[in-house]
């Protein structure tokens, strides 16, 4: 999660843990406190900037707030959608578990009905 900076009057107080990035995204300075490594902060801040930049150009105002709401909704449009094939999958997998288990069960009972051959 991305905290902005320590402002003067403001009540927040940051963690020690959280580390200071500095970038721009859409041309406009950053400065943000976030847990994650400058790796994964880079990728982010590219994507988002990625983002803005084409809801920019999808904008006939061209204005950057417009941009920037634009760009969350399509964020949100593609997490909604993950989060969604996400589950269906993890629903398949659970029914798939959970017919392989009855199957077992099927199977180990079966087997323990049978009598032993003697040879």
């Amino acid at each position: 999660m991305y905290v902005p900076m320590y402002v003067p009057g403001s009540r927040g107080i940051m963690s020690a843990e959280n580390k200071v990035f500095v970038f721009n995204i859409a041309g406009l300075p950053f400065r943000l406190r976030s847990p994650q490594d400058e790796g994964t902060v880079k990728e982010l801040v590219q994507f988002v900037d990625q983002k803005v930049q084409q809801a920019m150009s999808a904008t006939k105002s061209g204005s950057l707030q417009s941009a920037a709401v634009l760009a969350a909704l399509n964020i949100a449009e593609e997490l909604f959608l993950m989060r969604r094939r996400a589950l269906r999958e993890i629903e398949h997998i659970e029914e798939k578990a959970l017919r392989l288990s009855q199957e077992l069960e099927q199977s180990k009972n079966k087997g323990s009905s049978a009598q032993p051959v003697n040879p």
